[in-house]
């Protein structure tokens, strides 16, 4: 295994989005996170700290631009959730949205494992 500081830091972070998550399904709050809006800026907060964490000295290869993909992705999706934490389906996107959290942090920590294989030299500009 790979797995280095940055790695350890960003999982800390998924941590700090993960268990406010629980605590706020579970008891429908937590402190500082009164709605799916309250959640979904944690989230957008910390997963943002924890992806340029994350892929800090890494190579934009093939891997790099899957995981940058999903990364966007995640953000969309968290964009999302905060702007339509009032509507029916807020729960929904938050929902979502954590999940494409673990995802990214999943795909970046197979990746700084090097369980991935998908290295090659940086596709040239043309």
């Amino acid at each position: 295994m790979k797995l280095k500081l940055r790695d350890v830091i960003g999982t800390v972070l998924v941590l700090a989005i993960g268990v406010p998550y629980v605590g706020y399904l579970v008891n429908g709050e937590m402190p500082f996170v009164k709605d799916p809006r309250g959640m979904s800026a944690v989230g957008l907060v910390l997963g943002t700290a924890a992806f340029l964490v994350m892929r800090s000295g890494d190579a934009f290869d093939r891997a790099g631009k899957v995981e940058t993909g999903l990364a966007v992705i995640s953000l969309v999706l968290g964009l999302v959730a905060f702007a339509f934490a009032e509507a029916a389906a807020a729960e929904v996107l938050l929902a979502a949205f954590m999940a494409s959290i673990l995802v990214v942090w999943l795909v970046e920590i197979v990746d700084h494992a090097g369980l991935v294989h998908a290295h090659g030299a940086p596709m040239a500009h043309a």
